[in-house]
Formats: C-alpha cells, structure tokens, sequence
C-alpha cells in the first residue's frame, strides 16, 4: 500500500536491533485518516469471505482493527494482556512472547466473545516473528473459530513470522513489507 509504505518513509525512524519506530502515526499518536484507509484496504482484500469478527491485540492493533471492524460491520474482540475486575466467566487463553517489551504475556479473551459461529479476521500493527498473531490464532482454534486471514498493516518480511504463517496456508495481507532497514542511514526498502 503506497500511502503507508510514503508514511513510513516520510515518518518512521529505524533503531538499533532490528526496531522501525512508527509511534508518531500508529501506535502512540495516531493518524485517524490512515487508519481509515487501513482499514478500507483490510476490507477490499477479505470483503469475500464473511468475515463476522475482528481480533487484535491489546493495544497497538485497536486503532486498525476498529477501522476494519467498521468496514466489516462487524464487533472487534480484543485479546486482553491481564484479567480484570470486568471480565467474568471462563477466558480462552494463550502465552504471546513481546518482541517490543521482550517479556511473556498471558493473553486473554472472554469466552462469550468468540465461539464455534465466528469467522475471524485477526488484525494487527507489525509482524515480525509471529508470536501474537500464532497466540491470537491458537485463541481462535480453542474456541473453534474459523480463521479467515490475518491482516497487518507493517510486515518485517526479513524476519521469519510471515513466511512460517502463510507455509501453514494461513492467508496473511500485510499493507507494507519492509525488505530492509539500515539504523545507521535510516533508509528502508519495501517488498513489491
């Protein structure tokens, strides 16, 4: 997607480690505008497949998946990082290791939001090695629940989380692809 691929470019800044900083548009200040059209795009790539839920996690991916969720016309379901006070009854639940705060999260998910019925569309900001979305996948496949596809705005296609979904026939539409980043002169290459 042209528009997020000039938005990264424009905006983004890449750290040490492998770290493509996008806060200043997704994931602390947020472009409303962009968002849409994320999720416009989420829309046009899965409009086909009846999709009936939204799933992200908690809490980059809400901005984006509110949006896909409108389009859709569908409830967003967001996999919750700790068990508060408002959630009652039995949770589904799964182990997500965090590339960005490096620790472990037990990930949740009420079981009166997410069933057998469901056709989900799993959205999220960034994929890198894949282990929130295989934790949002295994919520889905407790629950019996249907994954249709996952949807993410920024793909890291030089780390292995991508590859090894979509060899498991998961279908995976990532908006912009970074082939490469350099920290040292800050350039980034898309896939195309």
């Amino acid at each position: 997607m042209r528009l997020l691929e000039d938005k990264i470019r424009q905006d983004g800044k890449v750290k040490e480690g492998n770290v493509l900083k996008v806060d200043g548009f997704l994931n602390h200040q947020i472009d409303p505008m962009l968002m849409e059209e994320l999720g416009r795009e989420f829309y046009r790539l899965f409009a086909d497949y009846n999709v009936n839920k939204i799933l992200t996690i908690e809490s980059s991916g809400i901005a984006i998946a509110i949006e896909a969720a409108r389009f859709f016309k569908a409830p967003l379901v967001f996999a919750k990082k700790a068990k508060t006070k408002n959630i009652d009854g039995d949770v589904w639940s799964s182990e997500v290791m965090s590339f960005t705060h490096g620790k472990v999260n037990t990930v949740i998910v009420s079981k009166k939001y997410l069933g057998p019925e469901d056709r989900v569309l799993i959205i999220d900001d960034f994929l890198a090695n894949g282990a929130a979305l295989n934790g949002l996948i295994d919520i889905c496949t407790q629950a019996g629940a249907e994954v249709v596809g996952c949807g993410i705005a920024i793909e890291k296609g030089f780390q292995p989380g991508g590859a090894e979904l979509r060899n498991r026939g998961i279908r995976v539409e990532s908006l912009a692809i970074v082939e490469s980043m350099d920290a040292s002169d800050g350039s980034i290459t898309f896939r195309h």
